[in-house]
């Protein structure tokens, strides 16, 4: 079967690190089943992964992506991209796919039989694997962590990653006042085109405090966070594509009362929940640009580039 890999990670230059070439199906232990992927998609995490940072290590190839959208039993499926440790079901102690030797970006995969759930009948298959990491990590996040209620004001850090474009259109949906920053002009006319109220530069004053702010820029746009807070209201941080290191105003934390939560993924549940809230709503995730498996080495410098408004996607079969 084709499949994208790494063999040797390279800090360096991690897009020359991607193999693209064949190699064994994977066998599919006792309560597993077999997906012809039909579509992937690419995140930071394979970033890090090509750079040698991956809890795996790093023997023979390792199979890339987290995201796949495919075909199972002659169902059209959305691949769940999160595996609980032995005894747990917690997300705080999973893993991602890829990271347990078991990376989608290749014709056939082996997964959990319970992993997979019906593909929104709307969708198409590049939009389909847009959804696994971006949009689950995205709804955790506003209904979760922040228990996003309707009319609830909602800022969005860095208008144009996959996190913060699945946010846009959730809360949107959701009926909250949605309000994106970015230093780019395209991508805040962009976020306006998916159902954002207002877009802002980067660091902007708003006309007025967030309920919940969608966290996943980090240390770029973290002070401004905290400062675009309400009394009371709620950040929610995923990860930190500016950097993982911020300064707190505790003064600023403690007298207004404001929440932060720590997110990562979500649950078997919660991915259950948002596919039909994606289906019920008719919601289409923001795909940058589609590429055959061949090409892959091109989504990868985008990504790393930051020019992509939504998700990265590859054509697999």
């Amino acid at each position: 079967m084709r499949a994208a890999f790494v063999t040797e990670p390279s800090a360096a230059d991690p897009v020359a690190a991607i193999r693209v070439g064949e190699l064994e199906p994977p066998a599919a232990p006792d309560g597993w089943i077999r997906v012809d992927v039909r579509a992937g998609a690419l995140n930071m995490h394979d970033l890090w992964t090509l750079r040698g940072v991956t809890r795996r290590p790093h023997t023979g190839p390792h199979v890339l992506g987290s995201d796949a959208a495919g075909v199972a039993g002659g169902r059209d499926v959305v691949v769940y991209p999160v595996l609980a440790a032995a005894g747990t079901g917690a997300v705080a102690h999973a893993t991602l796919l890829p990271d347990a030797g078991h990376g989608v970006l290749a014709e056939h995969i082996a997964v959990p039989a319970g992993h997979v759930v019906a593909r929104p009948a709307h969708l198409d298959w590049a939009e389909a694997a847009s959804l696994p990491t971006a949009w689950l990590t995205a709804y955790r996040m506003l209904f979760t962590k922040a228990a996003l209620a309707p009319g609830q004001v909602v800022l969005v850090q860095g208008a144009g990653g996959g996190v913060a474009t699945a946010a846009v259109s959730l809360a949107a949906a959701a009926g909250a006042t949605v309000v994106v920053t970015s230093r780019s002009p395209r991508k805040r006319q962009q976020a306006l085109a998916l159902g954002a109220a207002a877009a802002f530069d980067t660091g902007a004053r708003l006309p007025e405090p967030a309920d919940v702010v969608i966290e996943t820029v980090g240390t770029a746009t973290f002070e401004h966070s905290t400062r675009s807070t309400r009394a009371g209201g709620t950040i929610v941080v995923c990860g930190g594509t500016s950097g993982f290191t911020a300064s707190l105003d505790l003064t600023r934390l403690f007298a207004r009362e404001i929440t932060v939560h720590g997110s990562t993924m979500g649950t078997l549940e919660e991915f259950r929940a948002m596919l039909d809230f994606v289906a019920e709503h008719r919601l289409r995730p923001a795909v940058d640009s589609t590429v055959d498996l061949a090409e892959v080495s091109t989504q990868a410098e985008r990504m790393l580039s930051g020019t992509a408004f939504g998700k990265l996607c590859v054509r697999v079969a």
